[in-house]
């Protein structure tokens, strides 16, 4: 169990370091979309970390 919460740590982190890139610079992100903007960005890589960090905090609540 302690090796999925840090796993799901991890993403979440790599989540928000992936947003920080892609608020500066939104095509290197989403290279495989037709339109890169930061609105995107928030939706495709906030979702997925805030994601992550809510599964991490209850694995280790339980």
């Amino acid at each position: 169990m302690q090796l999925l919460s840090d796993l799901t740590a991890a993403v979440s982190m790599l989540s928000f370091v992936f947003m920080a890139i892609g608020l500066y610079k939104p095509w290197l992100m989403l290279w495989w979309e037709d339109t890169q903007n930061r609105r995107k960005i928030i939706r495709v890589y906030g979702t997925s970390a805030l994601f992550f960090l809510l599964i991490h905090l209850v694995l280790e609540w339980v």
